[in-house]
């Protein structure tokens, strides 16, 4: 899978990294969200009890690099744009169940949306915490793409070739089937540590 060599000539890649569950196989072949019939359900988890459950997940928006500039700089013209794709992302989190049909609707706990703006990309990535009956890998996603397209949406008048690209669940902890953690191929940027977040990620300089 090759990956994608933008206008500024570098390459980028657009492909998700494999999980570190052993095996190129899927953990599970079976699709819950059927009924003996084939039909579409939610699934029945009223038996399950209550635990912490998390996610993470990342993406980014490739842009010119005039692009980033004018976002690290808060010269775009309709407002900050990492502050308003923020509040995009939290609210998109609270309304995942609202987006896509077979979601439960969920108390989510707390999210957080940090950003690293990088020469020709700010990536996205969000955390989700929860105490309920099943997990929040939908609403970490959903708040991560809502919150790209948010950046796309604020900066679309000056630069409309943007990309969103390598949207990929990277954390899950809690609920039957444990722990799951995405590393990245060798010599990737925002190689996983050991503990499943980017150290790029959070932090001062150029992420907010």
């Amino acid at each position: 899978r090759a990956g994608r060599t933008y206008r500024d000539g570098t390459a980028h890649n657009r492909w998700p990294t494999r999980p570190t569950n052993g095996s190129d196989h899927m953990s599970d072949l079976s699709f819950t969200h059927l009924d003996p019939q084939g039909r579409a359900r939610m699934v029945e988890v009223t038996p399950k009890e209550a635990t912490h459950r998390r996610a993470v997940a990342r993406c980014k928006v490739f842009m010119q690099p005039e692009t980033t500039a004018a976002i690290a700089n808060r010269e775009v013209k309709k407002g900050d744009v990492l502050s308003v794709a923020r509040v995009a992302g939290i609210q998109a989190a609270k309304r995942t169940s609202d987006m896509i049909p077979l979601c439960h609707p969920l108390l989510v706990g707390a999210v957080s949306v940090n950003f690293e703006i990088g020469d020709d990309f700010v990536a996205i990535e969000v955390h989700v915490d929860t105490v309920d009956r099943t997990g929040v890998e939908m609403e970490a996603l959903h708040a991560c793409s809502i919150a790209a397209l948010t950046v796309y949406d604020m900066c679309k008048s000056a630069d409309r070739g943007m990309v969103i690209g390598e949207l990929a669940l990277w954390e899950k902890t809690g609920g039957r089937s444990g722990v799951y953690r995405r590393t990245a191929l060798d010599g990737d940027a925002g190689a996983d540590t050991g503990d499943g977040v980017a150290p790029s990620a959070v932090g001062d300089g150029a992420t907010t």
